[in-house]
């Protein structure tokens, strides 16, 4: 009796398990595909010189250069001191200093910052430079001296 009770019970550990596996398997899956923005240079509280060089990274989406609107795809936008967030569906305002566009699909530049406190957002918008809002916002704070 134990025998015929032993093997139906090592099959429903081991599919319990195996369940268990492939759910723990989907959900790193899902979490490295969330979408997101983030800086990889400078790091939140940094002191820096008045050159700065900012490397922007993505997850989840596809960096492409302005123009063609497809989904899950985009660039980069820095804001420096910008006190306007955008919100999803909002166009990136240019001709200013203040909002720099990256629309050749570059993930890195060069800028320069007055000594004090600032705050560096970088923004991805598709390729309108339409905002995809707060969900591909990151916002840090660098001191320059």
């Amino acid at each position: 009796m134990k025998l015929k009770l032993g093997l139906p019970m090592v099959m429903l550990f081991a599919s319990i398990g195996y369940a268990h596996n492939v759910l723990a398997n989907d959900h790193e899956i899902k979490k490295s595909l969330e979408q997101r923005v983030y800086f990889i240079e400078p790091k939140d509280g940094a002191v820096v010189g008045n050159e700065v060089k900012v490397l922007m990274g993505v997850q989840g989406m596809e960096i492409k250069p302005a123009g063609n609107v497809v989904e899950n795809t985009g660039h980069h936008h820095l804001l420096i001191d910008a006190s306007q967030q955008l919100n999803v569906g909002e166009a990136v305002p240019t001709g200013s200093d203040k909002h720099l566009h990256f629309g050749k699909g570059q993930t890195e530049t060069l800028i320069k910052l007055a000594p004090g406190t600032h705050t560096l957002t970088l923004q991805f918008a598709n390729g309108a430079h339409v905002s995809y809002g707060e969900k591909m916002r990151s916002t840090i704070s660098v001191t320059a001296k």
